[in-house]
């Protein structure tokens, strides 16, 4: 390990409490969808104060929605802008993209929370915290990273793009914006919370509902009607057989640990009026999981043949057939080689620093990466501090030994993927 090395990880040591701080005010700033601007507040002054170039612009709806790739629902972003910081390289070297989401989901029961769940709250070397794992540990990592960087006096032939940016739990209208306002790079990490493992390939998702039509009738009668919840079992035994049957054919051996690789989930379903009568209308809501390999117009199809299918077995459903629609919520898939140059930067800087190699996995969720790398044409690598299986329940936390371990990795990973291009006066504090 060489001196800008060891001067990164002395002085990432020498600030944990200031890390440690940033991440705390971060999480006490309530960012769900629709107020994400206080949080992004933070974000700016602290990008201000590291001297970056910023750029902070509020979404365009109108031009948003010509794109394909948009699927947003939100009618307004007025007062939540998107932040974008640039550390500026003397030029020669890779640049990278290092991309945050700032928006958070819901806090759902607060009963279920030991403390307000905008606390910041911490504990045994964990805070707590709505968006505390997911991902505002992460985007304190990226920021850690950087601020390494400019207070030891190094300076980078390659640009750092960092980013932060709204509406990634809604499907990523945030970093859909980015791109199309011009920023790429060679190469890109998103901190989600995988749990310190690296993904290069990311599962995308859609949201999906089918309504299906019933006869209504008295309930001592039924027999005089067809029940739409009745049909409904038989659509969702379909959607089962389809994903069992999606499943079989991964083979990818970064998906051997997750049980079921591209899940189709039924979250929602309503039918039904009158106990006493027979329900003529039932709606399925529903995801269905996407494979890297794939596009989501050839998963659409899948399940569009599945239900045509069932469309031709059924006497009642030839004559009255479900309707599919896709609506919300979509993210693109990501698929990045294994042998990637910036996935080997990665995993070079992991061993430095943990001392083992790696684990490398496919992604059991959606990220905004599959914006990146196929609308913006950027390389993806997501990792990042944090678990998921806090990251949208109660008691959310995260590991601070993790965040601090990311942002050495990250730091490091910056110093090799955009090259050292001098040493400048370290700046006063």
């Amino acid at each position: 390990m060489n001196n800008h090395e060891e001067s990164i990880k002395q002085w990432l040591k020498d600030n944990r409490a200031r890390g440690t701080r940033f991440l705390q005010i971060l999480v006490q700033e309530n960012s769900i969808r629709g107020n994400e601007s206080s949080a992004q507040a933070v974000i700016i002054e602290k990008c201000r104060q590291l001297g970056l170039n910023l750029d902070i612009w509020e979404i365009d709806r109108d031009e948003l929605k010509q794109h394909e790739a948009f699927c947003c629902d939100r009618q307004s972003f007025e007062g939540n802008p998107n932040v974008v910081a640039v550390l500026k390289g003397t030029g020669g070297g890779k640049s990278i993209i290092l991309n945050g989401h700032i928006d958070v989901v819901p806090v759902g029961d607060e009963k279920n929370w030991t403390h307000d769940p905008f606390s910041g709250h911490i504990e045994c070397g964990r805070l707590y915290g709505r968006g505390s794992t997911d991902m505002k540990g992460g985007t304190a990592a990226l920021v850690m990273a950087i601020e390494a960087i400019i207070a030891t006096g190094i300076k980078l032939k390659g640009d750092v793009i960092f980013q932060s940016v709204i509406e990634e739990e809604s499907g990523g209208a945030g970093t859909l914006a980015a791109v199309l306002r011009g920023y790429h790079a060679d190469g890109a990490i998103i901190p989600e919370p995988t749990g310190m493992k690296i993904f290069p390939k990311q599962q995308g998702s859609m949201w999906f509902r089918i309504t299906v039509k019933g006869r209504a009738a008295h309930g001592g009668t039924r027999y005089e009607g067809i029940s739409a919840i009745e049909k409904a079992v038989m659509v969702i035994q379909k959607l089962q057989q389809l994903e069992k049957n999606r499943n079989i054919k991964i083979t990818d051996p970064l998906f051997n640990k997750i049980p079921i690789p591209i899940p189709i989930n039924i979250g929602k379903i309503n039918s039904g009026e009158w106990p006493s009568s027979v329900p003529d209308l039932a709606v399925i809501e529903g995801r269905m999981g996407v494979s890297p390999e794939e596009t989501i117009s050839a998963a659409q199809g899948e399940m569009a043949a599945v239900m045509n299918e069932l469309n031709e077995q059924d006497e009642w459903f030839q004559e009255n057939p479900l309707e599919v629609e896709w609506f919300g919520g979509r993210w693109l898939p990501g698929n990045l080689e294994v042998d990637h140059p910036l996935m080997n930067t990665l995993s070079e800087s992991f061993v430095e620093i943990n001392g083992a190699k790696p684990v490398i996995e496919a992604s059991p969720w959606g990220t905004d990466g599959g914006i990146l790398s196929n609308v913006g044409n950027t390389p993806v690598v997501v990792f990042g501090p944090g678990i998921t299986a806090t990251a949208h329940d109660a008691n959310e936390h995260i590991l601070l030994e993790d965040m601090f371990a990311a942002s050495k990795i990250i730091a490091l990973t910056l110093l090799k993927w955009c090259e050292v291009s001098e040493l400048f006066e370290i700046p006063s504090t």
